[in-house]
């Protein structure tokens, strides 16, 4: 049978895993409460995620257009009523080195929409005094609290600004002065979650398995498939893994009963690439000739290509797809590379 891989968008498929509240509120008490039982699924409810609003600054107005991944809200009830707060996740594939100014708007827009709706209600009643009136909002009038957590899911560590002032070149003398804000951020490398949901627990063990650079390609993948053989690891964790970390699912594997395979095959491919690049150039510096060494890059990084490919059990077409892809060449010329270095890897 002609394996089936699947590339999987990293957005859709977080946005899937964390739509799940058992899942949401683990994750959430791990963050904010070292693991103890706070939220509980039952108390959560899916939110807008749309946030766009409207910046009004006298005659000037300007739309602002924002789209969270995924945001919940925890309705509790209490003996003074129902106590509510806002919950709302990022996800990160790269560093944005503007995030915290990014997380500051998010929160901005989702006031704004409650700030609005208020506003829209407090026009049809009676006994509002003047500044009442003017602002929009009575005086006991009380907005929902929004907490964000930002997790990024990259293979280098966070070096950008975790907070505004992170972000700002300010004096010494004035700083204390100026209004901070604090973005909670979450490296799914490396972290000290104390999670207790099964799915979770599996999802960034594995993700700290294939985002730690020190373990070569191939080791990366057979320890996550030894992980996942151990603790059973289920088809929809496996797959919000490999869409989380830009790789491919073999659905042979899962056919056959076998929910576990993430293949790792653009990080290995990528491995393999450089060092068949860096081994090109070395050729062509050899032959002291430009050309010559722009060729030897290109047979390198083919040659890398093919290797992984062959390592996989990927089929003839799968891997002249990707020489196209990845080189920008001919039909025929992903024809010779294939011919040439299959040979070198039998």
């Amino acid at each position: 049978m002609a394996q089936k891989k699947q590339d999987l968008k990293p957005d859709t498929v977080l946005k899937n895993y964390w739509r799940n509240n058992d899942r949401f509120a683990d994750f959430f008490n791990a963050v904010l409460f070292e693991g103890k039982q706070v939220i509980r699924p039952e108390e959560l409810e899916d939110e807008d995620t749309e946030e766009s609003s409207v910046l009004e600054h006298g005659d000037f107005a300007k739309s602002i257009q924002a789209s969270r991944d995924n945001i919940k809200i925890r309705k509790k009830s209490t003996a003074y009523g129902i106590e509510l707060v806002m919950f709302g996740m990022e996800s990160q594939e790269h560093i944005h080195y503007a995030m915290p100014m990014r997380v500051m708007g998010y929160d901005y827009g989702a006031y704004k929409k409650q700030y609005d709706s208020n506003a829209g209600k407090c026009k049809s009643l009676k006994g509002l005094d003047e500044d009442e009136y003017l602002s929009g909002m009575r005086k006991t009038d009380k907005f929902t609290p929004v907490i964000t957590a930002v997790v990024y899911y990259g293979e280098k560590p966070w070096d950008g600004a975790v907070t505004l002032h992170g972000m700002l070149n300010i004096p010494e003398e004035v700083k204390q002065y100026v209004n901070d804000y604090r973005m909670m951020l979450i490296e799914a490398r490396q972290n000290n979650l104390m999670l207790c949901h099964a799915d979770n627990v599996d999802f960034f063990n594995l993700l700290e398995i294939i985002l730690d650079r020190s373990i070569p390609g191939k080791e990366a993948k057979e320890r996550a498939i030894q992980y996942s053989e151990e603790h059973r690891t289920g088809k929809t964790v496996i797959m919000t893994v490999a869409g989380a970390t830009n790789s491919k699912i073999d659905y042979n594997a899962f056919e056959k009963g076998d929910g576990r395979m993430c293949t790792l095959f653009d990080e290995i491919a990528r491995e393999s690439e450089t060092k068949g690049m860096e081994k090109g150039m070395e050729k062509g510096m050899e032959k002291g000739m430009e050309k010559g060494m722009e060729r030897g890059k290109a047979e390198g990084k083919a040659e890398g290509i093919i290797e992984t490919g062959i390592d996989f059990g990927l089929s003839d077409k799968d891997i002249l797809d990707r020489l196209q892809e990845k080189l920008n060449i001919s039909m025929q010329t992903a024809q010779e590379y294939l011919l040439r270095f299959r040979k070198q890897s039998v």
